[in-house]
């Protein structure tokens, strides 16, 4: 029987983001004790009552990105034996996306994989913030919504941009144009495109510049930095091009590997990134780190999913 209530729970990949989440939705975070077995196996006890309950589990799959989904698979499985109403994986970064087609001879498509075992497992319904290829929406069966935080970081680049006519949106590769357009249109900067080929996996090399960025404010744009080699690469590119100031910004602050050593001896000045991923331990390594937080977006999704009201207004 459906109870008409839901609860927000969370395994152990971001803890605070989950329980910002619950702060704007201004409930508690329900009880789920997430351990792991001597061996190393994980185990889960959802500690409420779920049956006929909307179940929403906040949890990314980043680094260490298999011990997280197991986490989630386990937590999706326990809720539908206990009887749940329906139960949302609220993933704001998903793992493995970037396998999202083959790129070689008998290579996985590991994308569609685990959306296959989200949907084994019993989710009902999965959200996630930019992903870093859309067409992962198409691999699941169930209703998929793609929230964008470009309303948060745009909002931090208003408030720190007084002119945006004197800054410039980069895109530090082809692909990200389309993004780094919708940017600079809506913050009425000009825009950039770097131009680069990638020699082997995150390992690039800078090529050539699209646009002026002399004498700019200058903000590179991604959807993540994971080893950040094609930033800081894009940013030296910047400087001998004769900007003025160099900023990054991304949603998923990865940072792996030798990440923060290269952002720190890099030209940018500031990296700002959201807190789909934990990265509280970084900070003091990384100096240059702003975190901004995507907890009322995904709050707002869960509230709005809940109550069965449009999320258009949030998909921009």
């Amino acid at each position: 029987m459906y109870t008409g209530t839901y609860k927000v729970f969370t395994g152990n990949s971001n803890r605070p983001l989950a329980q910002s989440v619950c702060t704007y939705l201004d409930c508690r975070l329900a009880r789920a004790d997430v351990t792991r077995f001597s061996d190393g196996e994980i185990a889960a006890e959802i500690g409420e009552n779920v049956r006929g309950v909307d179940c929403f589990i906040v949890q990314s799959t980043s680094s260490p990105a298999n011990d997280n989904l197991m986490e989630l698979l386990i937590m999706i499985d326990a809720m539908r034996r206990a009887s749940a109403a329906s139960i949302t994986a609220v993933v704001p970064y998903y793992g493995y996306a970037r396998q999202d087609r083959k790129v070689a001879p008998r290579a996985p498509i590991t994308s569609k994989l685990i959306a296959d075992l989200l949907e084994s497992a019993g989710a009902t319904r999965v959200v996630s913030l930019d992903l870093h290829a859309g067409q992962i929406q198409g691999f699941f069966s169930v209703p998929f919504d793609h929230l964008y935080a470009m309303p948060v970081l745009l909002d931090h680049m208003k408030k720190r941009f007084d002119d945006p006519s004197k800054a410039v949106i980069v895109s530090p590769d082809a692909g990200g144009a389309e993004r780094a357009r919708a940017y600079s249109k809506r913050l009425g900067a000009s825009l950039a495109i770097v131009d680069k080929r990638r020699v082997k996996a995150n390992v690039a090399e800078v090529v050539n510049l699209v646009g002026d960025v002399r004498d700019k404010d200058a903000i590179l744009l991604d959807d993540m930095i994971d080893t950040a080699g094609t930033l800081t690469q894009a940013a030296m590119a910047l400087r001998e091009h004769g900007a003025r100031t160099i900023l990054a910004y991304a949603v998923h602050g990865v940072l792996s590997g030798p990440a923060i050593e290269r952002l720190n001896n890099s030209e940018i000045e500031e990296v700002v990134v959201t807190d789909t991923i934990q990265v509280s331990d970084k900070e003091e390594d990384c100096k240059k780190l702003h975190v901004l937080s995507v907890a009322w977006l995904l709050g707002e999704a869960i509230r709005r999913i809940h109550n069965a009201d449009s999320l258009s207004s949030l998909f921009v």
